[in-house]
């Protein structure tokens, strides 16, 4: 119970703290497109950019699934006049 009330993992449990390359990048990846961060710095070391990128991609199946639907408000466009 004391090892609960101070936050600490069990014996034998182990937790390694996040990488300063990681709360960067995620931070980075939560403010702005990967396009722009490559625009706006000449060089990006590829460690960083392959972090920055993981952390661009959402994380829930929620918001996957939001990002991955490429319905763009149109009805099937076969349909619609002069369609295909």
């Amino acid at each position: 119970a004391a090892a609960a009330t101070l936050g600490m993992l069990p014996l034998g449990k182990t937790q390694s703290p996040e990488s300063l390359l990681d709360i960067a990048a995620r931070k980075v990846a939560e403010k702005w497109p990967f396009q722009r961060v490559e625009e706006r710095f000449e060089r990006i070391p590829e460690p960083v950019q392959r972090r920055i990128v993981y952390w661009s991609f959402p994380r829930s199946e929620r918001e996957i699934c939001m990002y991955s639907s490429f319905n763009t408000g149109a009805e099937d466009p076969a349909a619609a006049p002069g369609g295909a």
